[in-house]
């Protein structure tokens, strides 16, 4: 599974990550590094609540990869 993170910074100068695979998936940082650590928490949150919910097949096989642009 790999997860896209996409910055942009807003006119306020915060820092806003998106997870582009996970709709609704959206977190502010003061610095862009923290926006894609904020954003590869998040996603690793969601994926640990579908494992727990039987929504992931193949857990045990599983890699997980993020990639900021």
């Amino acid at each position: 599974m790999k997860f896209t993170i996409e910055t942009e910074q807003e006119e306020d100068g915060r820092w806003l990550a998106e997870v582009l695979e996970i709709p609704g998936a959206l977190v502010y940082g003061k610095t862009p590094e923290e926006a894609i650590a904020n954003a590869q928490a998040l996603g690793l949150r969601v994926l640990a609540d579908r494992l727990e919910h039987g929504e992931e097949s193949g857990a045990r096989l599983m890699q997980v990869a993020f990639a900021a642009l």
